[in-house]
């Protein structure tokens, strides 16, 4: 272990002397240490900002006067989706998907106002979140500074009397892997410091280990990598040429290739064709604001025998607010199957997306990286069929006022008799039927789970390249 030390120390002496190699390290971290701080100030200021405009909307909603319960139903809701803590480091699909819902009765509306603010005011550092800085970045230095760590001895001439003198192959290897090993650990302080600051924002233990634990291993895959090239190359400049070109298969061009081959294989259907096919679908159902829709007279027909009544007038409840309630549980039934369908696609699509971590790692790094941190793309369809829970149970809650709180004579007489229109005014008290809307990103448990997968393919990564490591000590001799 003496020995390694001193190996890995001599290494640092090197890189001490080389002020091209000391700028390059130092460069990457104030760049990971900027990007840290403006990801983490800008995301703590939109979840500030996104917790108070909620509480705000709520309070909105309840403040209004008496009513007519169904105008409550259009005059609608905001929920919004706040980060979770380690999106200070990852944001993941945050910044390009929809941060709130309009919510209101027969429709399920979009995400909307992605956060295009950002890359207005910090320009392309908007982008450049600290996760991103990592993978793309940090094995390009590690790459500077570790692509000659065995040809320099070779062409140097000092790789025979090392050898000569008892030092072993592993052990030199060894020595330079740690040296090249501990370059990757400081790279890693800035995220450290910023994954404190989530767990003392909540956090737990478990999602924040598994989340630095992907990038560190992550880094020592390129070591190995870099330790593996330097000591099989006879030349620097083979090396290095190596290593660069590996560095843009790898973390350029298949993620690219990937993307694309996602979205051929498991095509999403557009925005105006799915609107389209929706519409097609509800053109069958009955119009909810019409009691007299021929799609009603079964219900209608249900009613008056189970009250054993003969009119709709003699009904206990208000037919029309029964129509409102059934038509929109029909209707949500429709909406949240194309819905499912819509999101089963994306599902896919990441599915494949993520299988080529077996030929990049760079993309088992962003899997694990959003799915322990939480800001994946299941974050976000949770999000969406949380705000539809909420949609659809206020929703209902306002229908039910309206079936057993209003009279059908006075609803039906409402835009020509004002005081029929008085009395269907029904108390505020009943937008209490509105809940209090705070977004939990999926359970530290189900995100610790979710990322074991693309751990065991960074694992996978190092493993292969470890070996190669181990078969490059054997080609070092006198």
């Amino acid at each position: 272990m003496r020995t390694i030390l001193l190996v890995a120390a001599d290494e640092w002496r090197f890189w001490r002397r080389s002020r091209l190699a000391m700028l390059a390290l130092g460069l990457l971290l104030v760049l990971v240490a900027a990007s840290a701080t403006l990801t983490a100030l800008r995301v703590a200021t939109e979840a500030e900002a996104r917790a108070q405009l909620q509480s705000e909307a709520e309070e909105t909603y309840r403040s209004q006067p008496d009513r007519h319960p169904h105008r409550m139903v259009h005059y609608g809701h905001y929920v919004f989706r706040t980060p979770p803590p380690l999106a200070m480091i990852d944001p993941g699909v945050d910044p390009v998907t929809g941060q709130s819902i309009f919510l209101e009765g027969h429709r399920q509306n979009a995400a909307m106002f992605a956060d295009a603010k950002a890359g207005a005011t910090a320009g392309q550092l908007a982008d450049m979140s600290p996760a991103v800085v990592l993978s793309l970045f940090a094995p390009l230095l590690l790459i500077a500074m570790g692509y000659s760590v065995m040809t320099r001895e070779r062409e140097n001439g000092t790789l025979g009397p090392l050898l000569a003198q008892g030092v072993s192959p592993l052990t030199l290897i060894a020595g330079k892997g740690l040296a090249l090993a501990s370059v990757a650990g400081l790279t890693l302080l800035p995220l450290v410091l910023t994954a404190a600051v989530a767990i003392s924002k909540g956090e737990t233990l478990a999602a924040t280990a598994v989340f630095l634990g992907s990038f560190s291993l992550y880094l020592l895959v390129w070591c190995a990598l870099i330790i593996a090239v330097s000591s099989l190359s006879a030349r620097r400049a083979s090396s290095l040429t190596i290593l660069v070109v590996v560095w843009i298969l790898l973390v350029l061009i298949v993620p690219r290739i990937a993307a694309n081959v996602a979205a051929s294989v498991a095509p999403a259907q557009g925005k105006i064709e799915a609107d389209f096919a929706v519409l097609n679908e509800l053109r069958s159902m009955g119009d909810g604001h019409n009691a007299a829709d021929p799609a009603f007279e079964q219900l209608k027909t249900n009613l008056l025998l189970q009250y054993d009544v003969a009119s709709v007038e003699d009904l206990p409840v208000n037919f029309r607010g029964i129509v409102a309630e059934t038509a929109e549980a029909d209707l949500t039934a429709v909406l949240n199957r194309f819905a499912e369908e819509r999101m089963a696609t994306e599902v896919r699509q990441v599915s494949l997306l993520r299988s080529f971590g077996w030929i990049s790692p760079a993309l088992a790094l962003r899997e694990a990286s959003m799915t322990s941190a939480g800001t994946g793309v299941e974050a976000h369809h949770k999000f969406l069929r949380d705000a539809e829970a909420v949609r659809f149970d206020f929703v209902q809650g306002l229908n039910r006022v309206h079936a057993e709180q209003l009279a059908y004579a006075d609803d039906i007489k409402r835009s020509s008799d004002p005081e029929a229109e008085r009395r269907t005014r029904v108390s505020s008290e009943n937008w209490k039927v509105l809940e209090d809307f705070h977004f939990v990103p999926p359970p530290s448990d189900t995100r610790v789970e979710g990322a074991l997968a693309p751990l065991a393919r960074l694992g996978a990564w190092f493993a292969l390249l470890f070996g190669l490591v181990l078969f490059s000590a054997r080609g070092l001799k006198l």
